[in-house]
């Protein structure tokens, strides 16, 4: 899955979403793409899901898509009892590696392969996180998102970070606009029940980074938080 940590055979970085969606099956895309290289993902947590989550009591969470495990990793570092699950074999291998090796209360983190499109948690959540959960290959995302906040226990937050639009150093981009997140659609596109939920946070947010050649450059992010209410 897509997480920041998550883009077709023509990125040039994981922190781009890909060019055209394939055919290829996500299952063999995915861990051709983690196979490929040591290491996919920086391993830090996502800045946004930081300082949004940091706010958070700890409970119950959720990372769907979850990579190489930075974000997991860094919730249960924060007291949260956590579940990471991605597509890719590979992935969860190197996360489970990285828990170990970051020393990790194994009580608190748990992680998991699944298909997300079958796949469902067994207990009532406090949060689900999403970061960069995007895909050039089979993700019907919205629907999955959908499903998993509907698990999430009263009070609970669902908190998604998306590639809101193209790196600041890539020109004539190829990148398909469908790939692209803004926060309004991202409520619309959710269709959660009206009256349940309430919008904490729907905004768009520029990352300051280096680009490719060492230059500065930005990525436009998109962060929404929603609260179930009840």
């Amino acid at each position: 899955m897509t997480s920041h940590n998550h883009h077709a055979t023509t990125s040039s970085s994981p922190d781009e979403p890909g060019a055209g969606a394939t055919a290829q099956p996500p299952l063999e895309f995915w861990d051709e793409l983690y196979k490929a290289k040591p290491a996919v993902w920086s391993g830090r947590v996502n800045a946004n899901l930081a300082s949004v989550a940091g706010t958070l009591t700890p409970g119950r969470a959720l990372d769907l898509g979850c990579g190489e495990g930075g974000d997991a990793i860094w919730l249960a570092q924060q007291g949260w009892r956590v579940t990471g699950i991605d597509i890719s074999t590979v992935a969860i291998e190197r996360a489970r590696a990285a828990a170990v090796d970051a020393g990790v209360d194994a009580a608190l983190l748990d992680f998991a392969t699944g298909d997300l499109e079958t796949w469902s948690p067994d207990d009532e959540l406090d949060l689900i996180t999403a970061s960069f959960f995007q895909s050039p290959v089979h993700l019907p995302r919205a629907e999955i998102l959908r499903k998993a906040a509907l698990m999430l226990a009263p009070g609970g937050h669902l908190l998604t970070v998306a590639h809101a639009g193209v790196p600041s150093w890539v020109q004539d981009s190829e990148h398909p606009a469908h790939l692209f997140v803004q926060p309004d659609r991202e409520i619309a596109e959710l269709a959660l029940p009206a009256g349940e939920w309430e919008t904490v946070i729907a905004e768009s947010r520029t990352r300051d980074v280096a680009s490719p050649d060492g230059a500065p450059g930005t990525l436009e992010d998109s962060v929404v938080l929603l609260r179930r209410m009840g």
